[in-house]
């Protein structure tokens, strides 16, 4: 096979993650709330205790997509819908965010308007309780952030002989930031924290654009 071959064979190829296959990908969605008062609030869920994953946390509404998905945003629309007892008509004005990927997964976060929220009634075998915070908060409130650091640990029969330096090659630690918001005794933090602490920073950026302009 020569090079043109090669060339060839690759032109259709779409780009993506590398390994994209082995990730679960899932859709959230950022609920907007106007008040009676004209101030928006975003919305937030409690996982319900009886969850098997993250039971009590502090989230927004999404999973993971199924094959009834046509894109992530529907995905997000459709968990949104079925967590808040919410028809999907009242779910409107639906944009993306900057995705992100964490260890096993890809989480695709959307903003979107909830139109009748006295009609909410959250799926109770999922949801403990909502709540609401207004964006003010967050657009006034700087998270704490506390640094988590993640070291290798090598199986028992790795290679070691394989790789320069052996036992004592010198592996790069890395740490993330954890982020958490503190609202009237709810911890906002981890995924949540950084999606709704991106989504400030789109709006805040937005703004000095405009003024600046």
């Amino acid at each position: 096979m020569d090079s043109s071959d090669i060339i060839a064979k690759l032109k259709q190829h779409e780009p993506s993650i590398l390994g994209r296959e082995k990730y679960r990908e899932y859709g959230v969605l950022i609920p907007l709330i106007e008040t009676e008062q004209g101030e928006t609030h975003v919305l937030f869920e409690v996982r319900a205790m009886t969850m098997r994953s993250q039971p009590g946390d502090v989230c927004f509404p999404g999973g993971k997509m199924d094959g009834y998905d046509e894109d992530e945003q529907q995905c997000a629309i459709r968990e949104t819908s079925e967590e808040l007892g919410l028809d999907s008509s009242a779910i409107r004005d639906v944009f993306q965010l900057d995705y992100l990927i964490s260890e096993s997964r890809i989480v695709y976060p959307f903003v979107g308007r909830i139109m009748q929220p006295q009609q909410m009634s959250p799926n109770e075998s999922e949801v403990e309780r909502i709540f609401t915070v207004p964006l003010s908060f967050f657009l006034h409130s700087e998270p704490e952030i506390y640094q988590v650091a993640y070291h290798p640990v090598p199986e028992k029969d790795f290679p070691f002989e394989l790789i320069q330096g052996g036992k004592n090659y010198n592996w790069n630690a890395r740490s993330r930031d954890e982020l958490f918001y503190q609202y009237n005794g709810n911890v906002i933090w981890g995924m949540t924290a950084l999606i709704i602490n991106h989504f400030v920073h789109l709006i805040q950026a937005a703004d000095k654009t405009r003024t600046e302009g």
